[in-house]
């Protein structure tokens, strides 16, 4: 009997064990209450099943949870945890399933925080299927799409939002990739046009992108090889050019429209990608056009310096797995800078001609529609009666009349009518009274000269010392509207030239 008493103290002490732990309060770690409600214990053990990859036992548990306790505190949690069991599960039907999912969280908890991250997994889904830049491009543009629309409708989520701007920049890599092949394809084709419109569509929809210079370069490019088109032609033909044109005159005008637009992109690669390939060759382009070349502003410079030391270089390894991946190569995106969030209008090749047509022409649009209109103004004169002259163009135009046949005839004044007199005549006719008060004719006349203000005066002296003191200011401030200098630029180049294919128009 003594050698059980223990053995039985232990049992009950066992037993005194468990009831405590069985009657412990549980937490859950989502919503941080403490709850022994059965839509707890489903939540649960959705929970565990998704963490042992048993998704179509989690996604049933979550499914009845959310049938049969419409009013649960796990409601919206069980709602988003459906979407991440297709999400987790993978393939290209579940990403479709998971896609739907989030889209119906984000229309039944639009307010809830968990919103902004519905709309980030559905981005998410479209950038893990984009294929490469010479591939079906349709999962990158909707991805494009849903990274904007999370940027926009969230905004004060600012640690989503930060990641969704990374994953934009990347994405309008992958799609500036695209443009730019598309561009340099018209190019080599010598279909100037097509590709003058592809290459500033690119520039002014993505500024970011890491061949910009090349773009910028080949535009300029294409400008010179029109140039080379009009020099070899020895006729107005094949430019739409009217009859009767001056062809020497409007060659030499079209010749000097494409020179400056040449100039312009060879100078955007100065003032905007200093530190960029291109720099080097867009210098010597301006050269061989007479063309000045300007100087980049320090901001310009530490700007595309931040952008080009984010950029990351891609080695051996990141090659190869390129080389077999279905995915694009993001190495080379920006991890810096603002994407662009609103499409520019883009550019038609057929307006880009006709606009070049035009200004070197000389001729002008009157609507909106890019074609020229004609005003003929005539004068409208009757015919003169059989006893008058001819009309002659020193005589004075006859006077309007009324063909109006409904209108009143003009009053003619009766010679017998006694007709008011004017107070200036009554003054002049009467006679000059002594005793009459006269008016004081100097103050009239005063009053009647217009009054003179008197002339501006400067102070040289004090002009020149501002001047020079703002001009001393601006340089010592060192503000982003200073030039930089050759030193500047020198010093900020981290990379050699890595052996870029140089293109000349002779």
């Amino acid at each position: 009997m003594l050698r059980r008493s223990p053995l039985i103290a232990t049992l009950a002490m066992l037993l005194i064990l468990s009831a405590a732990c069985t009657n412990k309060k549980s937490v859950n770690p989502l919503a941080n209450v403490g709850s022994k409600q059965p839509d707890k214990v489903l939540f649960d053990k959705a929970m565990d099943a998704m963490r042992h990859n048993r998704f179509d036992v989690a996604r049933m548990t979550l499914q009845t949870l959310i049938n049969t306790y419409p009013d649960s505190e796990y409601l919206a949690r069980a709602k988003l945890a459906v979407g991440d069991s297709w999400y987790a599960e993978g393939g290209t039907a579940s990403l479709a399933q998971a896609e739907q999912e989030y889209r119906d969280f984000e229309t039944f908890f639009p307010n809830m925080p968990e919103a902004a991250e519905a709309q980030l997994k559905i981005a998410n889904i479209q950038y893990e299927q984009m294929e490469k830049a010479d591939r079906d491009y349709t999962h990158a543009e909707r991805a494009e799409e849903e990274y904007r629309n999370l940027i926009m409708q969230y905004p004060d989520n600012a640690k989503l939002v930060k990641e969704g701007k990374l994953r934009l920049l990347e994405v309008q890599e992958v799609l500036a990739e695209r443009e730019f092949d598309i561009a340099k394809f018209y190019y080599l084709r010598m279909s100037y046009p097509a590709s003058i419109a592809r290459f500033k569509s690119l520039i002014d929809k993505y500024p970011l992108y890491s061949r910009a210079d090349e773009a910028l370069f080949l535009l300029g490019q294409d400008y010179e090889g029109q140039i080379a088109q009009v020099r070899s032609r020895p006729n107005c033909t094949g430019f739409n050019i009217p009859r009767g044109c001056a062809m020497e005159a409007a060659k030499a005008s079209m010749i000097e429209v494409l020179t400056k637009d040449a100039s312009a992109a060879y100078s955007q690669i100065i003032t905007r990608y200093p530190l960029m390939d291109r720099e080097p060759d867009a210098k010597k382009r301006l050269a061989a056009l007479h063309q000045p070349i300007p100087r980049p502003t320090r901001a310009a410079v530490a700007q595309n310096k931040a952008e080009e030391e984010s950029r990351r270089d891609a080695g051996t390894v990141d090659r190869l797995i390129s080389a077999v991946k279905k995915g694009p190569d993001v190495s080379q995106a920006a991890k810096v800078g603002e994407p662009t969030l609103v499409d520019p209008t883009p550019v038609s090749a057929n307006q880009l001609a006709a606009e070049s047509m035009r200004e070197a022409l000389g001729l002008s649009t009157n609507n909106g529609k890019g074609e020229k209109t004609l005003t003929i103004e005539s004068a409208k004169t009757g015919a003169p009666g059989a006893n008058e002259p001819a009309p002659r163009s020193d005589q004075p135009a006859p006077a309007a009349t009324n063909t109006n046949p409904f209108a009143q005839p003009a009053a003619t004044s009766d010679p017998n009518e006694l007709q008011p007199t004017a107070p200036a005549a009554t003054a002049a006719s009467t006679s000059t009274d002594a005793n009459a008060l006269q008016p004081n004719l100097a103050s009239q006349t005063a009053q009647t000269e217009p009054v003179v203000p008197p002339p501006v005066q400067i102070n040289e002296i004090q002009q020149e010392a501002s001047s020079s003191s703002g001009g001393q200011a601006a340089a010592s401030s060192g503000g982003s509207s200073a030039l930089a200098s050759d030193k500047d630029i020198s010093s900020s180049k981290k990379k050699k030239k890595k052996g870029l294919k140089k293109i000349f128009i002779l």
